[in-house]
């Protein structure tokens, strides 16, 4: 480390290509577990299903609700030629307005028409001055029908295929409820509803929020000094029985397990100083890098990042940067599968 501390160099590494999970396991909860003791920096190889037997009565699970929408809509301009459309979030409070990205940025100034469907197309309104462009949804159908018509589930970049209708289902959370991400919270996708059930019949609480993740997620950080590096907004919400029920785990001496960095990102968002969890709902840009003391989260499930990414910065700030290193310098030689449709890692 320099004298300065962490660089973006310094979470860099190298991954077989092999090793990009391109497609979900058979099963969501036969995904292999690195299990990462960060008191006595041992690892071990479990299955997720084993988890179970992790979580003790008297703690609580955290679980992001974000539901994927179909958020990716591909057209054809005026002159023929092929356009796309990448829904983030509606604009102002406006349903058939929203902010997107577009392709290609270029040719689509204000103005431009993209036609989507027979019942559908884009109006592009104006351009942001970070590049995205606010547009119009011209459809004659409720939005919500418009886009199962006509949108595809937005998959990661790294994901080399088109799109299937499996994806519609195995790229959503079993408790997915609330529309709203561009991309899955991609730690709870092994979950089951029967390791749910058992953790339930343990004593865990299983609590409930959301945050509805962008495409900022997949952003590497290409500053060198991550301080200079803009963080995206994402929206959430935490009801007050969640924060209760958070804040009554902890007085009673249990611990709060995060599901995924988009659960962390939420609960370190909305908690104080004192670890004290407070209900309510708004944007989050928070960035958790080395050095960070956390404040509510006691334990982390999470799947294996992109290199050079916010969030393998949250998962090293987390458990230390060269024990999260070296796990997943063993997860690479022992041959885990990486990033949304991978492995998981818990983190104790």
């Amino acid at each position: 480390m320099s004298e300065r501390g962490f660089r973006t160099s310094d979470f860099d590494f190298h991954l077989p290509p092999e090793q990009v999970a391109q497609a979900p396991a058979e099963r969501r909860d036969a995904s292999r577990l690195l299990v990462v003791d960060r008191a006595t920096g041992e690892l071990r190889h479990r299955t997720f299903s084993d988890l179970v037997e992790y979580v003790p009565a008297g703690d609580a699970l955290v679980v992001n609700e974000t539901r994927v929408f179909p958020a990716r809509l591909l057209g054809r301009k005026a002159t023929g030629a092929a356009a796309e459309i990448l829904l983030l979030h509606p604009h102002q409070g406006e349903e058939k307005v929203w902010t997107a990205l577009v392709r290609p940025g270029g040719k689509l100034k204000p103005g431009r028409t993209v036609e989507i469907g027979p019942e559908l197309s884009v109006q592009i309104v104006e351009s942001t001055p970070g590049g995205e462009r606010i547009v119009r949804l011209d459809t004659p159908l409720g939005l919500t029908e418009a886009l199962d018509r006509y949108g595809e589930v937005p998959l990661p970049p790294y994901v080399e295929r088109t799109a299937t209708e499996a994806d519609r289902e195995r790229y959503q959370t079993v408790y997915a409820r609330a529309r709203g991400s561009v991309a899955a919270p991609t730690a709870g996708l092994h979950f089951t509803p029967g390791i749910l059930e058992a953790m339930e019949a343990r004593g865990v609480r299983i609590v409930r929020l959301v945050l509805h993740v962008g495409v900022g997620t997949f952003r590497p950080v290409e500053t060198e000094d991550p301080a200079e590096h803009r963080m995206h907004s994402e929206w959430y919400s935490v009801p007050a029985e969640a924060a209760d029920a958070l804040n009554a785990t902890h007085a009673a001496g249990g611990s709060i397990w995060s599901v995924g960095t988009t659960v962390t990102r939420t609960l370190e968002s909305v908690a104080t100083e004192d670890g004290i969890v407070h209900a309510g709902e708004g944007w989050t840009d928070i960035f958790l890098r080395p050095p960070y003391r956390f404040r509510a989260v006691d334990r982390l499930i999470t799947n294996f990042h992109l290199p050079r990414s916010t969030l393998l910065m949250l998962v090293s700030a987390f458990g230390g940067y060269e024990l999260v290193m070296r796990a997943y310098r063993e997860a690479i030689d022992r041959g885990y599968r990486f990033y949304s449709y991978g492995d998981a890692m818990l983190l104790m």
